[in-house]
């Protein structure tokens, strides 16, 4: 890491249990709530470093009015990237523990203490635990939120279940033991699914897996539905990287979203075929009549139901647009460094 990374450093102790490293871009709003969060934790012996990219370093600022009330260090580089940002954290954090989350999460304040717990009953080199959208998060924000975490969405892989065979943590909410990241190097320098490679290389070399399902966030996203399609559309094009990385690890739930999105584009042809036409307007209909009822039940809100319905399909489709053509560039056009993340 270069010298110059260093901004401040507010901590001086040395045995730490949990250093809580969150990489930041911009949105100063979301980063002064989710430090605000952390001075919540009914669990004290952690740290907290920032690695910022955002230009002209202006949320120096808004970490420093966090200082005494954290044990923050702030390290900066303009346009950082996510994984070096992380790396860079990583190489100045004491805890025994990296937790990795993303700065649009919000905290509660008995996370720590229930990893800490958890921890005690059971051995873990990697861990996790899933999102949830709070109960102040706007209805767009809960619809997203619903979408990226729903059994008719994305089958429970983001921490909804206890059971899915290995447990891959993501970045929002990631635990590693510091002697495990070290071992594998790190982040790689994948632009995007770095966290899902980090997790696949962990657990191949041996690493014990968990879901935690009590140790939640509540976590933001995106804030509008271009903006979310843009994040789903590389998600799904870096499930094509990942594949090519990790052999065996493309499921079923991976592929749904290009057939869901192949399915919807044969509407097109089917208007030649009546009978057709009318049974995948069924299909479809049937589809978005569950995601309506499930959604409104779960969120208590039949607005928030109908905003659902609309991000599982901008979800679904923008997923299955990166992963279709990311397929294209590495398979089609045998381009093995495929689409530019």
């Amino acid at each position: 890491m270069s010298e110059h990374l260093l901004v401040f450093h507010e901590g001086q102790r040395e045995n730490i249990d949990f250093s809580l490293i969150s990489p930041t871009f911009r949105r100063p709003d979301e980063v002064a709530e989710f430090l605000d969060s952390l001075q919540s934790q009914s669990y004290s012996n952690f740290e907290v470093i920032l690695a910022d990219g955002t230009p002209h370093q202006s949320l120096s600022e808004i970490a420093r009015n966090h200082r005494g009330n954290l044990d923050l260090t702030f390290l900066y580089e303009s346009g950082l990237p996510v994984s070096a940002a992380r790396n860079a954290a990583a190489a100045v954090a004491r805890g025994q523990y990296f937790i990795f989350l993303d700065s649009d999460c919000l905290i509660p304040p008995d996370y720590l203490t229930t990893i800490s717990n958890e921890l005690k009953k059971q051995e873990l080199q990697i861990f996790g635990g899933p999102d949830a959208a709070h109960p102040s998060f706007t209805p767009i924000q809960r619809a997203i939120s619903y979408s990226m975490t729903g059994l008719f969405t994305t089958g429970g892989i983001r921490g909804k279940k206890t059971r899915l065979g290995v447990f891959h943590p993501r970045g929002f909410n990631m635990g590693v033991h510091r002697d495990w990241f070290q071992s594998v190097g790190g982040y790689s320098t994948l632009k995007c699914g770095e966290d899902i490679d980090l997790s696949m290389r962990l657990i191949a070399a041996g690493a014990k897996s968990a879901l935690i399902p009590k140790a939640k966030v509540f976590h933001k996203r995106r804030t509008d539905f271009n903006a979310f399609y843009r994040q789903v559309y590389r998600f799904g094009a870096a499930r094509i990287h990942l594949h090519l990385a990790h052999k065996g690890q493309l499921k079923a739930t991976h592929v749904f979203p290009a057939a869901f999105l192949l399915f919807h584009l044969a509407f097109i042809p089917a208007l030649f075929f009546p009978k057709l036409l009318l049974m995948m307007m069924l299909g479809s209909g049937f589809y978005s009549l569950l995601l309506l009822v499930h959604a409104s039940i779960q969120e208590r809100s039949l607005f928030v139901g109908i905003l659902a319905v609309r991000a599982a399909y901008t979800q679904l489709m923008g997923y299955g647009a990166g992963f279709l053509h990311n397929a294209w560039e590495v398979y089609g056009r045998n381009r093995p460094e495929g689409l530019d993340l």
